[in-house]
């Protein structure tokens, strides 16, 4: 049935004559649409988010036997429970202006994936479902979580494929396939969703949604903190958006390189996006972007060091604090250093162009590949810094059995292989498809070379770990990742630009998987070498400083803000297309908002959706039960 209401759409769908558009109350149905857009993917990014992570943490709970995980994680769907329905009326509000305002490109839009809207829909009811039987069911099936954690993992699967199908939608607006010379679709619905952005895009929003719903669980638990009156509660809650942050924060660190992945798939779909993406139009819009961002790393770090004031021993590691905070400052610099900084004409003629000779540099991809890595890092052993606070006395790896010698083993090995395998693939690179000459074979070979170093170091690494030598090859390992990912590959890139450019998204790539391999490693290392140590003490839980909730409330804002900055990028790139390149939009409204009016109206969204979401949350209040006395954990 599917299929041939599939087969008709792809005959008839063909770009309208007449575009038509209308206004709701005299108002830019462009900016209305924007408005609804916007509010219903920051719910949906919430309702997707939540549950991903609620799973997660009834899982530990179980495992562990730690019934503060279960309580965390039934808080979690409470708060998804409260914000579903506000997110399926948001969605039915868009298709309503859709269809009102642009009808033209509504019914051409249905036509080519009516299929898709009836899976859509039927997946919506199949959610629905599931959520209020996860959710109700949570006491029934206490002795039964296995049972009750497939109904969370059925939830998860049901979001996720919601929200890939409306990827298809949203992607196919920006890299349309199967469209004649003519504006006529000839192709299938399933070709039209699978097109080059969609699994970019997909990537990219599931990871962006995790953080975003850590964030906003975070300051959920900021605000009750700050309103709870007895110790019980605000050690919960302490707790509560420690575990928020730590989601946001790790969901975070490779945000950026799903991002990078999307733009660089965007320009390989249309060099004029790119370009106007990177140097042209939308620039300014990364500059503040890379503020955003910078914000959320640095205010997530600031929570964690702030933090370590909860944890007894913590004190060895207060002195490192200070060194990380200028890596970031100065990382977070570099990165929001736009290429083209106004100079004036005294200037001009002082260094000879419109681009400083100095800060230029710090404006180009090179540099800014190379922060974000060190931003990474170093956020990275924050988390790392706060993990063993409280530990001491290690037990030797060569005491704890085959256990830790196969984690060990199997993780370094993976490491070197993921490695191996790129380098495999760098060289059977065809130049030709980079419109490079032969002889610029020799930039891809030393990029091949620079991948030895840390291969031959997480061997090392490995051999030190096992023979009770953990914090050594820790330390050689990371200094490795940081002196080959940053710095080495961080100016043969410079060199790269200059002499063979198509190359740098290579080297951008390899810098990505160096960095995950330290990630993986070197906190395989860490798992066991703190396997069994003794604790300095418990974490006092609701001991913190009333700074630490702020932050949580700031990293909800900043994210919020974020979000809505990335999707003016996206529907800007387009310009006047409705589909780009097939359908444009010929209203007198076809026009690129400007960033004043962009600001307007991103502030506006994020003001009305932390209102609604604060109103939310409060409605889940009112029906919550007083959280059980949160026992300190040994381990934070």
């Amino acid at each position: 049935m599917l299929s041939t209401l599939a087969a008709l759409a792809a005959q008839s769908a063909s770009v309208p004559a007449v575009d038509e558009v209308r206004t709701f109350l005299g108002w830019n149905p462009r900016s209305v649409v924007w408005f609804v857009a916007q509010l219903h993917l920051l719910f949906a990014a919430f309702v997707l988010g939540v549950p991903i992570f609620a799973v997660i943490v009834e899982f530990i709970g179980w495992r562990t036997g730690d019934q503060r995980y279960d309580r965390l994680a039934h808080e979690f769907t409470k708060l998804l429970s409260a914000a579903f329905a506000t997110t399926a009326a948001l969605g039915g509000l868009m298709a309503f202006v859709l269809f009102g305002l642009y009808p033209a490109f509504a019914g051409f839009f249905v036509r080519v994936f009516a299929p898709s809207m009836y899976g859509y829909a039927g997946l919506f009811f199949v959610e629905t479902a599931l959520l209020y039987l996860y959710y109700n069911s949570w006491d029934r099936l206490q002795n039964r979580k296995l049972l009750h954690l497939s109904l969370g993992i059925l939830l998860n699967v049901a979001g996720t494929a919601i929200v890939f199908i409306a990827n298809g939608w949203t992607s196919y607006m920006m890299s349309p396939v199967g469209v004649d010379a003519s504006g006529a679709f000839t192709g299938t619905t399933s070709a039209a969703i699978a097109n080059p952005l969609w699994m970019p895009l997909n990537i990219h929003r599931i990871i962006g949604n995790i953080t975003f719903g850590g964030f906003v669980v975070g300051a959920y638990a900021a605000v009750r903190y700050l309103a709870a009156r007895t110790p019980e509660d605000r050690a919960h809650y302490d707790w509560m958006g420690y575990v928020g942050n730590f989601i946001g924060l790790g969901a975070l660190i490779p945000l950026p390189f799903a991002g990078y992945y999307l733009g660089r798939e965007m320009y390989t779909v249309s060099p004029v996006m790119g370009n106007n993406m990177m140097g042209g139009d939308f620039s300014w819009a990364f500059i503040l972007q890379a503020l955003l961002v910078g914000l959320l790393f640095i205010v997530g770090n600031y929570y964690l060091w702030t933090g370590l004031s909860r944890i007894p021993g913590a004190e060895r590691y207060q002195k490192y604090v200070k060194y990380l905070n200028v890596i970031l400052v100065v990382c977070v610099a570099v990165w929001l250093t736009p290429r083209n900084l106004p100079v004036t004409s005294e200037e001009q003629l002082a260094i000879g162009g419109q681009v400083h000779p100095f800060i230029g540099y710090l404006g180009l991809m090179a540099a800014k590949n190379a922060v974000i890595n060190f931003i990474i890092l170093a956020t990275f052993a924050s988390l790392l810094l706060y993990r063993r606070a409280n530990k001491t006395d290690l037990v030797p790896v060569s005491q704890q059995g085959r256990s830790a010698r196969v984690v060990l083993i199997s993780v370094g090995a993976a490491a070197v292989l993921l490695l191996a395998w790129y380098v495999a693939v760098l060289l059977r690179l065809d130049l030709k498809a980079y419109n490079l000459e032969p002889e610029k074979i020799v930039y891809v070979r030393l990029l091949a070379l620079t991948v030895a170093l840390p291969m031959i170091a997480a061997v090392a690494a490995v051999v030190l770990a096992l023979r009770d030598r953990g914090k050594l090859a820790q330390t050689i390992y990371f200094l490795v990742v940081v002196i080959d990912c940053v710095g080495v590959l961080g100016a043969y890139g410079f060199v790269v630009m200059t002499s063979a450019n198509p190359l740098l998204r290579q080297i951008a790539v390899v810098q990505w998987l160096i960095l995950m391999t330290a990630l993986l490693l070197i906190t395989a290392i860490d798992v066991v070498l703190f396997h069994g140590a003794q604790s300095l003490g418990q974490i006092r839980w609701g001991e913190v400083p009333a700074t630490t909730q702020y932050a949580l409330l700031a990293l909800c804002v900043d994210i919020v803000l974020t979000m809505g900055l990335m999707g003016y990028v996206r529907s800007g790139l387009r310009e006047d297309w409705h589909i780009y390149g097939v359908m444009r939009d010929t209203s007198q409204w076809a026009f690129t908002p400007s960033y004043s009016q962009m600001a307007r109206m991103v502030g506006g969204i994020t003001l009305v959706f932390l209102t609604a979401v604060t109103f939310l949350f409060w409605l889940a209040g009112l029906t919550g039960t007083k959280p059980a006395n949160a026992k300190a954990r040994e381990t934070p």
